[in-house]
């Protein structure tokens, strides 16, 4: 048990890795860079907010993942499921404030959903997961994608009404209810595999392989021949909208590398410079709301930048200096969650989430 949870927290490591260099950049690079290094760092995108989404349904999956509860463990486990999802919900809208793209609030309303399909057969949860996705191809039949969004700026025009509120949170937001509750679907799945076997993790990383290699196959050969551009955008949409293809092949590469360090644990969970990772898996929460706030902060004066001005409207930062703070930052939590751990079972937020939520 131990050395599959130092796995599972050496994947939340890297989730929060790529969820800086993704948000760093949102806010202080160009979409339009076609350096190397910028290519390299569009590579996290889609990727690492999949993977943090798939690893939030293990990590529930496993909190109940015993083969026989009582009704009133249920209960209660599903009551500490709820008021976790409340104070993520909550804590996710405060920081929409400052970070409309924030996935906080996203994951409130996965776990809430999810609270009650809690102790179903793990095969109904992939099921419901290609219901979630089917559902957001069906809206996207009726309901223009782009409705509520300023393109130019990603600002959604009406979050703060009651139908553009709805419309974000389970139609077109960043990472909305429809199709994105299917990733925390397939973490649940995940989470109830018996991954400290070596056949589970290779069959695992051979399913994400060969999910991930057709899609990009598919994209490949759709350059070389004359598609419709509905059908173009279909196949080679980048998260916004999440399509089919992008959804299967972000789920591909999460199971690879999901697998993979499921494998690092297994084989090598007692090491202790592997041990020393788990900490900043286990603290995601809390560097997730830090690098939103404070790495944001201290970046914008290390740069010189205005957080107060629209960030088209300034110079955008070379991709090096991005993809190097965000490796600083990064060096900074790990020290952070190493020194922290040695007084505290938990990180700081953490820490009030389950005082809340007992």
């Amino acid at each position: 048990m131990k050395q599959r949870i130092v796995g599972f927290d050496l994947a939340r490591s890297y989730a929060i890795f790529g969820m800086f260099i993704v948000n760093f950049n949102m806010v202080f690079g160009s979409h339009n860079d076609q350096s190397a290094i910028a290519q390299f760092m569009s590579l996290f995108s889609g990727n690492s907010s999949s993977v943090f989404v798939i690893l939030a349904g293990m990590g529930i999956a496993l909190m109940t993942n015993r083969a026989e509860y009582t009704s009133v463990e249920k209960n209660k486990l599903r009551n500490t499921i709820l008021k976790r999802a409340g104070f993520l919900f909550i804590i996710g809208l405060l920081l929409n404030l400052i970070w409309p793209a924030d996935i906080l609030h996203f994951y409130g309303c996965y776990m809430f959903l999810i609270a009650f399909i809690l102790f179903l057969n793990k095969k109904i949860f992939l099921l419901l997961a290609a219901v979630a996705v089917f559902s957001f191809h069906f809206l996207i039949l009726i309901i223009p994608y782009e409705t509520g969004w300023n393109i130019t700026s990603f600002q959604y025009n009406d979050f703060y009404t009651l139908n553009g509120f709805i419309r974000n949170t389970f139609y077109n937001g960043w990472n909305s209810v429809f199709p994105w509750i299917a990733y925390f679907l397939l973490g649940m799945y995940l989470g109830r595999l018996n991954w400290s076997s070596t056949k589970v993790q290779k069959k695992m990383f051979k399913i994400g392989f060969l999910v991930y290699v057709s899609i990009a196959l598919l994209q490949l050969l759709s350059g070389q021949f004359a598609l419709s551009e509905d059908l173009h955008l279909f196949i080679n949409a980048d998260y916004l909208p999440p399509y089919l293809p992008f959804m299967l092949s972000t789920s591909g590469f999460a199971l690879m590398l999901i697998a993979f360090f499921m494998y690092l644990g297994e084989k090598y969970g007692t090491n202790r410079y592997i041990q020393d990772f788990a900490p900043t898996g286990q603290m995601t929460l809390t560097h997730y709301i830090s690098h939103l706030t404070l790495g944001i902060l201290l970046f914008s004066v290390l740069m010189n930048k205005s957080l107060t001005q629209d960030p088209t409207d300034q110079e955008a930062t070379k991709p090096i200096y991005i993809l190097l703070f965000s490796i600083a930052y990064f060096i900074l939590s790990y020290y952070f969650s190493s020194l922290w751990a040695k007084r505290f079972n938990n990180g700081p937020f953490e820490t009030l989430m389950r005082k809340i939520a007992r």
